[in-house]
């Protein structure tokens, strides 16, 4: 029995459990708190923050092989593990030009994938030639909306400016896009690559309320998707399974928007709508397994993300159980002992059997979902 230690012990590592239970795995997390949702299905739980190298080394020690719940880790102080012999998938040298959003906008740009235009805001560099509104992003540690800002004047951007203590920043063309989409892809130590559904993800806030497997899109913006993906993992050459996230224009051109090194959560559909879930083909990729059949088992899906709406210690049973009624529905619940405003709770999937008008079906669905959910 393989055993795979986690850096990071969220809900995207607690979705392990059935795949790692399935593939005789045995899963040993890294993360700071005792109430952290992986800790409950862990085989064994180190207990240190995630940028913690020694208690990484121990870590290393007790597994064969060490992948990633998240991205927000000290690569140099991991590197100095990785010179010891200790096994990361993906690669460290996977991960680098990814971490600061800066960087992974210049190495997309350098291997011709399409990125919207930026550049980076140095502390004290002048922004007279943005033309607004424009995009200011924090370079590290970012997600969910955090550390994004959607600025449509100067004097917005020197207000938000004088909030961020001089941290390195990037400025993007703001993209006025028709739709949103995502597409899971990965890759095995073989070269093998295998790449999801391209679904459309719709986002409030920066924050993803709803995904809809499959987008509705011509087949040559299909095509684009998964080349972009494949050229993307052939170039890093990943071992493991990486999230991409992209704009479509009204002209009908697709633009890269970020890159996540790791499941992610437009891929949450894949649990139980598809052969292979994203939460498998990444033990499978890192476990030296053959990877599994990407394909959707139904004609489409919807997923809802079940965001906290209040602060309060709820587990909200009532709704789940409404939920769970809905024609088609798996509730996954994270066991999460603590709401607060927008925080991701758990998510519900609706399976569809019928493949005519599916994106309107599926908008339908997830407004249901939502009036659950959100009604107080």
């Amino acid at each position: 029995m393989k055993r795979v230690g986690v850096i990071g012990g969220g809900q995207l590592a607690w979705m392990m459990a059935d795949a790692a239970k399935k593939l005789s795995v045995e899963l040993v997390i890294q993360t700071p708190s005792q109430t952290d949702p992986a800790v409950a299905i862990a085989t064994q739980t180190i207990l240190a923050a995630i940028d913690d190298s020694d208690s990484t080394a121990n870590l290393a020690a007790c597994c064969d092989v060490i992948t990633f719940e998240n991205e927000f880790v000290d690569l140099d102080a991991l590197s100095e593990l990785e010179k010891q012999g200790v096994c990361f998938r993906p690669s460290l040298s996977a991960l680098k030009p990814l971490l600061d959003k800066y960087d992974q906008r210049c190495y997309l740009r350098d291997r011709h994938l399409p990125v919207p235009k930026f550049f980076a805001l140095e502390a004290g560099s002048s922004t007279r030639t943005a033309e607004f509104p424009i995009v200011l992003k924090t370079r590290r540690h970012g997600y969910d909306g955090q550390g994004t800002f959607i600025l449509k004047t100067a004097e917005e951007l020197a207000a938000i400016l004088k909030t961020l203590n001089d941290q390195p920043l990037l400025v993007e063309e703001f993209v006025p896009f028709d739709r949103e989409l995502a597409v899971m892809a990965a890759r095995s130590l073989t070269g093998e690559i295998v790449v999801y559904p391209v679904v459309e993800t719709q986002q409030e806030n920066q924050v993803c309320r709803r995904v809809i497997a499959p987008a509705d899109l011509p087949a040559s913006i299909t095509v684009e998707v998964e080349t972009i993906a494949r050229i993307l993992l052939e170039s890093l050459q990943v071992v493991g399974i990486f999230g991409i996230e992209l704009f479509l224009t009204h002209e009908g051109k697709v633009l890269v928007n970020e890159i996540a090194p790791r499941t992610h959560n437009s891929g949450h559909y894949t649990i139980d709508a598809c052969v292979t879930s994203q939460f498998e083909q990444q033990l499978r990729a890192v476990c030296r397994l053959p990877l599994g059949s990407p394909a959707l088992t139904c004609d489409g899906a919807v997923m809802v993300n079940l965001l906290g709406y209040e602060s309060s210690e709820s587990d909200y049973l009532d709704k789940r159980q409404q939920l769970a009624k809905i024609p088609g529905a798996f509730v996954h619940w994270y066991s999460k002992t603590e709401s607060r405003l927008g925080r991701k709770l758990g998510h519900v999937t609706v399976l569809l059997e019928d493949s005519s008008n599916l994106r309107q079906r599926a908008i339908e669905i997830g407004h249901t979902i939502e009036s659950i959910w959100y009604e107080t």
